[in-house]
């Protein structure tokens, strides 16, 4: 398949200036006459023939002697007629076929008046094995928007795929352009087969990926933080498709390029800078530089995923997509999936029954309408009306469970995905998944997470999951390497309705240490009461703060913070999972 678009550019450029110096020179020295059938072209010839798969797309570009344009006129037919659908440039009389079915079709060019005429043959084999197959290249990003949930969206509708993510942490389209032409392997290839199962294989090259499946889709992306910048696209882009091209056996592979996501608004990314760190300066480079990187290379298609997430992000869930303000957490990778699901697979994505553990039916439901929205409109924000406000009155009945993971999340616990300044649980849920009205806001950060450091097979009326208690939030009151200290994270609560008292119990655990790792927690309402609890290998205590009230706002603060007995060298203090009763 040819560059079209870009061939097209070129050699408009060229003909513009021949054709600047073709007019100035026979205006000067030559007449009308002396122009002759000399400067039309005598020949026009096409590629040898081709063996398609049905339900292909394909373009064949004429090459004509002695002209850049062709002068004559040109008419293509197909015979038998009923194997393909074609359309024809105008300009180039290139011929882009969809085949139909299978057999072997004649397609033949002839010029109006009769001087010229080519043919090929095309092979139509039906090679449809039901399987969809996308080759991703990228990095973290398509890790998020493919590795977690694509396969489980597509099986949930008895679709077969195979997934391939050529991974490379934080690679920009220079550094796979620089691989590609060296063929280097250095490359993690992240595989999905059929039956959901996921591989890992390091030290792979961009051809031997190519080779290992007959790919119906091969998708480009460029690095988060150059996303919205059109001119790091440029160069490197048709770099790395020719080079994917030429070791692509089939002709039948669709291009495709992935639009990625902006930052959140709380973002400490370095490349954040690039945009002012403002988010919606992001999000509309990220649009616009996608929109003309479709004219560098033939592009089948551009899933928007990052418009899905702008989408969600005018719900009442706010900004809270992300575990550390550019990776997606758990519920931006749905959202994600579901984007590429309805992108690839050309149907609506909203009912798909695929359930992620742990997840809310109205938060499927508002993934899926995100998703949906931004394919409807992918350059384009569309609000979502219907999810500004879920309930609750802020009057606590029942009891209430926070784990603050980034990874997994058991049914009936509230997410706490990001450990940034600004991140939220917008509206906390009981275990039964009613909403509470009540929000939890992060105002001063945890240094980060730490998804499997604590214990698993807990002893304690939390009843945990492995996956609560092994997860934690930690930071460190002392510098730890180039880190400054944080003294104190903090946490508002904020959204009580009621002068009713509550308990708040804490559980914290980090395993395999020798030292103490004691943290306080401070809570901060009508009235100030604070608890200690060691971290170290803890794998049967809790403490709790009984007789807890409101302020007059509604807002009970929380402050977690090295304990006076903790010995550690960087004073480093956790929190992995909160019960919030009602007393």
């Amino acid at each position: 398949m040819k560059n079209l678009t870009t061939s097209k550019l070129i050699k408009l450029a060229h003909f513009c200036l021949c054709a600047f110096l073709v007019i100035n020179f026979y205006s000067c020295s030559r007449t009308s006459d002396d122009y002759t059938t000399s400067n039309l072209e005598t020949e026009a010839l096409l590629e040898g023939d081709l063996t398609l798969a049905t339900s292909c797309q394909y373009t064949i570009v004429p090459e004509f002697n002695n002209v850049i344009f062709p002068s004559r006129s040109y008419t293509w037919s197909a015979e038998p007629s009923n194997l393909v659908d074609f359309t024809v440039d105008p300009l180039t009389f290139a011929i882009t076929i969809q085949t139909l079915a299978e057999g072997t079709v004649t397609l033949n060019l002839n010029s109006d008046d009769g001087q010229v005429s080519s043919s090929t043959q095309v092979v139509i084999d039906d090679e449809n094995d039901g399987i969809l197959k996308i080759l991703a290249i990228g990095n973290s990003f398509s890790e998020d928007a493919l590795e977690s949930h694509f396969w489980g969206l597509a099986n949930a509708q008895g679709k077969q795929v195979i997934i391939g993510n050529m991974y490379i942490g934080g690679a920009n389209l220079d550094t796979h352009a620089t691989n590609a032409s060296s063929d280097s392997n250095s490359y993690s290839y992240r595989k999905i087969d059929l039956d959901g199962t996921r591989t890992v294989t390091s030290g792979v090259s961009i051809s031997e990926a190519v080779a290992d499946e007959n790919w119906d889709y091969i998708s480009f992306q460029q690095a988060s933080y150059e996303s919205g910048l059109f001119e790091t696209f440029i160069n490197p882009l048709p770099i790395v498709y020719n080079a994917v091209r030429s070791h692509n056996s089939n002709p039948c592979t669709k291009y495709i390029l992935h639009k990625t996501w902006a930052y959140a608004q709380n973002s400490t990314h370095s490349g954040f800078a690039n945009y002012n760190n403002d988010q919606m300066t992001m999000f509309n480079g990220i649009i616009d530089a996608y929109i003309l990187a479709e004219n560098l290379i033939p592009v089948e298609m551009v899933v928007p995923a990052g418009t899905a997430i702008q989408n969600a992000r005018t719900s009442f869930l706010g900004d809270g997509f992300t575990s550390d303000g550019y990776h997606l957490n758990d519920f931006g990778k749905y959202i994600a999936s579901c984007t590429w699901y309805e992108t690839l697979f050309g149907e609506s994505v909203i009912g798909n029954s695929y359930s992620p553990d742990g997840m809310l039916p109205l938060y499927i439901e508002l993934a899926q309408q995100a998703a949906h929205e931004a394919v409807l409109t992918p350059n384009e924000i569309t609000e979502l009306t219907d999810y500004q406000d879920p309930g609750g009155n802020g009057i606590l009945t029942q009891p209430v469970f926070i784990n603050f993971s980034t990874s997994d999340n058991p049914d009936g616990w509230n997410a706490y995905t990001g450990f940034l300044e600004g991140v939220a649980i917008p509206n906390m849920i009981y275990t039964n998944g009613q909403f509470t009205g009540i929000e939890a806001a992060t105002t001063s950060r945890f240094r980060g997470v730490n998804n499997t450091s604590g214990a698993g097979s807990t002893t304690t009326d939390l009843n945990m999951d492995d996956s609560v208690s092994k997860s934690n939030f930690y930071s460190h009151a002392l510098a730890w390497g180039s880190n400054d200290p944080i003294e104190e994270s903090i946490i508002e609560f904020s959204g009580f309705e009621s002068n009713d008292t509550y308990e708040f119990c804490f559980f914290a655990s980090r395993n395999s240490v020798s030292d103490n790792r004691d943290t306080k927690y401070t809570l901060v309402g009508a009235n100030e009461q604070s608890a200690n609890l060691d971290a170290a290998n803890n794998a049967t205590n809790t403490v709790c703060i009984s007789n807890v009230q409101a302020d007059a706002n509604g807002k009970i603060i929380l402050k977690v913070a090295a304990g006076d007995s903790n010995n550690n060298g960087n004073q480093f203090y956790y929190i992995n999972a909160l019960r919030i009763s009602p007393q």
